[in-house]
């Protein structure tokens, strides 16, 4: 889906872009109209490294007059399971990569960045593209970066911030896996990253994570967001387990060019709460 429409002042313009081995998404912003003046969603039809990622970035930024003009305020949001969060007080910079080596790969060449999430004393670890970031730095200079579940605990966190009893359940679904976080008495407990292709694999999951924290399906909140529909597959086999599941109400108030109907804000929530 390609929206852009009406003159575009290029100035004033924030340019959120979200980086899969899946996909990407760029949304740009016009902040003093508060204007989406350009949304691009493209999915892959397999898993690709990152190098191909990359050979895609460029393809577009050659095809897509719009990325190539002005000088836009840019975030990029990688969006991977290459990640740990660590208590900010447990969290020593200089050991970095020591929180990930036992369940990621890291090579020579892996770039260990770090995320504050300030509102739930946490600090999200990960690797970045480090070939994807050099090609946008080569573009814009400075510019801004977070991993995509960062976003989702920072913001989850203030919205369970008066939380006294209960648990929700977020899941944030995207091509071929989807992120599970769990906040329960307004802290978060859990949040993990899940590979998946089938809805088997979909509820098993999260029952199992379920399983672990002791959590009665028939009690938790789920939320979905990301790339999910009601009378998916996915949405009814979730049903069949889970009593209480609802989707993430988001309200953004972008305008929208063009005439196709606006994405969802649940389905790009990363992508526009990094516009915010």
């Amino acid at each position: 889906m390609v929206t852009q429409s009406r003159q575009i002042n290029y100035e004033n313009i924030k340019l959120s872009i979200q980086v899969s081995l899946n996909g990407l998404s760029f949304c740009a912003l016009s902040k003093e109209e508060k204007r989406i003046v350009f949304f691009r969603d493209i999915l892959f039809s397999r898993k690709l490294n990152p190098a191909q990622v990359l050979q895609q970035i460029e393809k577009q930024y050659e095809q897509e007059p719009f990325l190539s003009s002005g000088n836009p305020e840019v975030i990029v949001l990688f969006s991977n399971e290459l990640y740990s969060l660590v208590p900010t007080e447990f969290f020593e910079e200089e050991n970095a990569s020591e929180y990930l080596k036992y369940n990621t790969k890291i090579l020579e060449t892996d770039y260990v960045a770090k995320d504050d999430i300030v509102s739930a004393e946490i600090v999200n670890v990960y690797i970045p593209y480090t070939n994807i970031n050099n090609f946008f730095f080569d573009r814009y200079g400075e510019f801004e970066y977070r991993h995509s579940v960062s976003v989702l605990a920072e913001e989850f966190q203030i919205q369970n911030r008066f939380q006294k009893e209960g648990t929700r359940v977020y899941l944030n679904c995207f091509p071929g896996g989807y992120d599970l976080l769990v906040y329960q008495q307004g802290k978060l407990i859990l949040a993990n990253s899940f590979n998946c292709n089938s809805r088997e694999d979909f509820i098993y999951y999260l029952l199992f994570c379920a399983e672990q924290l002791d959590l009665d399906p028939s009690s938790f909140e789920l939320i979905l967001l990301g790339r999910i529909r009601e009378k998916s597959d996915y949405y009814e086999i979730a049903y069949t387990y889970v009593k209480e599941i609802k989707f993430l109400q988001s309200s953004f108030g972008y305008i929208f060019n063009g005439k196709e109907e606006p994405p969802k804000g649940y389905m790009h929530y990363t992508l526009f709460k990094a516009l915010e």
